[in-house]
C-alpha cells in the first residue's frame, strides 16, 4: 500500500480513522523556513469535524504535535515528523455494520484486495486521513509563498447550486466556503434539507494558484496538470477533475479555445485562460485554475438494500457521525494538495 507522495518533498502518511492517531513525515523540506505549530494549526482549524451544523459532529480538536525537524522556529533540513491524536472516535455504532457491504463506501474493494479490513469509521480509507495532507500543505504554502505563490479555493457547486459571484473574501464567512453570500445561504439550506432526510449531497471545488512561474513541471511524464490531477483525485469522494476550461473545451472551436498571447508591460501573458495556466505539462505564469467534482458522502443514516460479506441480502443504516456534504471542509484538503504538486515542482525545477 503506496503511503508517500511527492519525489522531492515527499510526504508519507499513517494512522486509521479510529486508531490512537493520525501522522506524517516530511522528507526534503528545506532548511531555515520560518516554522511554527501555529501556521500548521490554522490549516488544520479549517478542516476540522464538528464546526458547523453542515459537518460531522464528530469533535475532534486536530491539535498538531511536531516531533522533528523544526528547532528555534526553524526548519532543519531533517525530516519533519508530525502527529494528531484521535480523541473521540466513537467505535461501537460500527460493530453493527461491520460485515455489511457499505454503498459507495471503501470497504468491498479494501478487503478484496488486502483480505482484512478495519471497518471503524473507514480505518485507513476515511478522509480523517486528509488531515494529515492539510498538515504537510500548510509547510508547501509556506515555501511557497515565500516566491509570491498563493492559493485559495472554494465551493463552487453544491447539490446542484452555483456560486454567481466570486468573492474570495467571503470565502471563509460561511459554513460551506461559498465565495457568494447570498448562494451560500441557499447551499446551506439544500444541505440541512438533505441531512433531515437522512441524505447527503455533492459539489464541486474551484481550487486556484496565483503568481505561479512560468517552466514548472515536465513536458511528458510528470505533466504538471497531470500532477495536478493525480493530487486532487487522491481527495476522498473526488470523481472528476478538469483544468481550465475542462470539458468545456470539447465544445469549443481551437479559435475559440487558443489563448492569444499578449504583452503586459513587460510580462507576456494570455488574454484568456483557457489552458488553466498550463501548456503543454508546464506552467505558463497564467493562475492554475482546476475544478473537482465531489460525490455526496456515501455513509448515509437513509436504510439502504446491501448484502453482507458472504452475499446474503441485508438492509444497511449507517448510524456514524457523518458529513451531509463532503465539498467545505474539502476546501483546504484541495489547496493542500494543489500545494504539494506545485511545491514538488518547484524543488525538482531547483535542481536543474
Amino acid at each position: 500500500m503506496p503511503n508517500t507522495f511527492g519525489d522531492i518533498f515527499r510526504v508519507t502518511t499513517f494512522g486509521e480513522s479510529h486508531g490512537k492517531a493520525a501522522g506524517l513525515i516530511i522528507d526534503g523540506c528545506p532548511p531555515n523556513l520560518k516554522l511554527s505549530k501555529k501556521n500548521i494549526q490554522k490549516e488544520l482549524d479549517r478542516r476540522k469535524p464538528g464546526q458547523s451544523k453542515v459537518t460531522t459532529s464528530r469533535k475532534e480538536g486536530d491539535e498538531i504535535e511536531i516531533l522533528s525537524g523544526i528547532f528555534n522556529g526553524k526548519t532543519t533540513g531533517t525530516p519533519i515528523s508530525m502527529t494528531i491524536y484521535n480523541k473521540d472516535a466513537g467505535s461501537l455504532k460500527y460493530e453493527k455494520i461491520k460485515n455489511l457491504l457499505r454503498p459507495g463506501h471503501a470497504n468491498f474493494t479494501y478487503s478484496q484486495k488486502y483480505g482484512i479490513y478495519d471497518y471503524r469509521g473507514g480505518g485507513r480509507s476515511s478522509a480523517r486521513e486528509t488531515a494529515n495532507w492539510v498538515a504537510a500543505g500548510a509547510i508547501a504554502k509556506k515555501i511557497l509563498a515565500k516566491k509570491g505563490i498563493k492559493i485559495a479555493a472554494y465551493a463552487k457547486e453544491i447539490a446542484g447550486i452555483e456560486a454567481k459571484k466570486i468573492d474570495l473574501n467571503e470565502i471563509e464567512n460561511n459554513e460551506v466556503r461559498c465565495p457568494d453570500k447570498s448562494i451560500a445561504k441557499k447551499m446551506i439550506k439544500a444541505i440541512l434539507k438533505a441531512k433531515k432526510e437522512k441524505d447527503s449531497v455533492g459539489g464541486i471545488i474551484e481550487v486556484m494558484a496565483f503568481n505561479v512561474p512560468p517552466g514548472l513541471g515536465d513536458p511528458i511524464f510528470n505533466k504538471l496538470d497531470a500532477e495536478i490531477a493525480k493530487g486532487l483525485m487522491t481527495i476522498n469522494g473526488v470523481k472528476g477533475v478538469e483544468i481550465g476550461a475542462g470539458f468545456k473545451a470539447a465544445k469549443m472551436k481551437g479559435s475559440q479555445s487558443n489563448d492569444l498571447f499578449i504583452k503586459k508591460g513587460d510580462k507576456i501573458i494570455t488574454k484568456t485562460n483557457n489552458s488553466g495556466g498550463i501548456l503543454g505539462g508546464i506552467s505558463n505564469g497564467m493562475p492554475i485554475i482546476a475544478r473537482i467534482a465531489i460525490k455526496p458522502a456515501s455513509s448515509i443514516a437513509k436504510k439502504q438494500q446491501t448484502l453482507d460479506i458472504k452475499g446474503r441480502k441485508s438492509i444497511i443504516q449507517v448510524e456514524g457521525r457523518h458529513d451531509p456534504v463532503l465539498a467545505p471542509r474539502t476546501v483546504p484538503v484541495a489547496e493542500a494538495m494543489m500545494a504539494l504538486v506545485l511545491v514538488n515542482a518547484y524543488l525538482r525545477q531547483k535542481i536543474f
